[in-house]
């Protein structure tokens, strides 16, 4: 908690020297101060909805109770969690620590994860924002839908087979809280908070980093070729970490490369990103960010390229 209030300190230092003209650095340090401020306060609001909600299941909601209600067979299970996903508008800070409390209630990981992946990538707001970055270009968000939605599903069924308990026994270990409802609400959502939002800083430092580091000129010369620029957009969705809400306007605004690798950047980006790797590691723990990501990435890219192939 001490590390967590620190870090929310360092928050507030740097919010109050943007306000500072003759304190605030000029050129690449003043970029990477503007944009890691951007990354950290454009995702804290869903995080704390995101700790609200995982507050709110483990006061209201008895322990196991939704686990019972998930099909027994991961066959269904998964693609139900994943159409879950889609009714719970937020992004990807706010999904972790949800999925998170899910695995501590009982929930099957492999359907916990599946939501991490699907809530943050074809939500209403999402889906949305995509339109309007994209205009008259439906079938874009026609495809963000289906590639996002079949790397949540394949991610979560290739769990079901191939995951191991012990790489989410960091999240089903979390600790029963006791006391009235309210108290339970508070508690967990402040611990949650105080935990997660660490590794959130953490994560908009690195996303700033590489932002500052990374030249333009760089991005354009491989916006050309077909492989280069796949491989440059999911990178640029892993550093950029970009808020899924907001990165259509992003993605539509790097003209200079194709639809598809557009898309993957679409794709990659709720997925798999510095921040969010980050939030997983504090959630989870690192041995199961160390296999989740990777994975993820490569299903994600997969997934983006087979539907762009297809759709755009």
């Amino acid at each position: 908690m001490l590390a967590g209030l620190a870090v929310y300190g360092c928050i507030v230092a740097a919010l109050l020297l943007s306000q500072v003209p003759p304190l605030v650095p000029q050129g690449s340090v003043a970029a990477w101060l503007t944009i890691f401020l951007a990354v950290t306060v454009q995702a804290l609001p869903f995080l704390v909805l995101g700790v609200l909600v995982s507050g709110a299941i483990a006061a209201f909601v008895p322990s196991g109770l939704l686990g019972r209600r998930m099909p027994a067979r991961p066959i269904a299970a998964v693609p139900m969690a994943g159409l879950a996903g889609a009714a719970l508008p937020g992004c990807e800070c706010g999904a972790v620590p949800i999925a998170g409390r899910l695995v501590a209630g009982g929930v099957p990981p492999a359907a916990a994860l599946t939501f991490l992946l699907s809530a943050p990538a074809i939500n209403p707001i999402v889906l949305v924002s995509t339109a309007v970055a994209f205009p008259g270009r439906p079938e874009v968000v026609l495809a963000r839908f289906l590639a996002s939605f079949a790397t949540a599903v394949v991610v979560g069924l290739v769990w079901s087979r191939l995951g191991r308990e012990e790489w989410v026994a960091r999240a089903r270990a979390g600790a029963t809280p006791v006391g009235s409802r309210w108290a339970v609400l508070t508690s967990t959502a402040a611990h949650d908070f105080l935990h997660a939002g660490g590794f959130l800083v953490v994560g908009a430092m690195v996303a700033a980093t590489l932002q500052v580091v990374v030249p333009r000129s760089l991005l354009d010369g491989l916006a050309g070729s077909g492989v280069a620029a796949v491989a440059t957009m999911a990178f640029l969705a892993v550093a950029l970490a970009i808020c899924s809400e907001a990165d259509a306007f992003v993605a539509a605004s790097l003209s200079q490369f194709s639809l598809t690798s557009r898309l993957v950047f679409l794709v990659v980006g709720p997925a798999v990103d510095v921040k969010l790797v980050a939030l997983q590691a504090g959630i989870f723990g690192r041995p199961f960010a160390a296999r989740f990501a990777p994975f993820t990435l490569g299903v994600a890219v997969l997934s983006a390229v087979l539907v762009g192939w297809w759709l755009l």
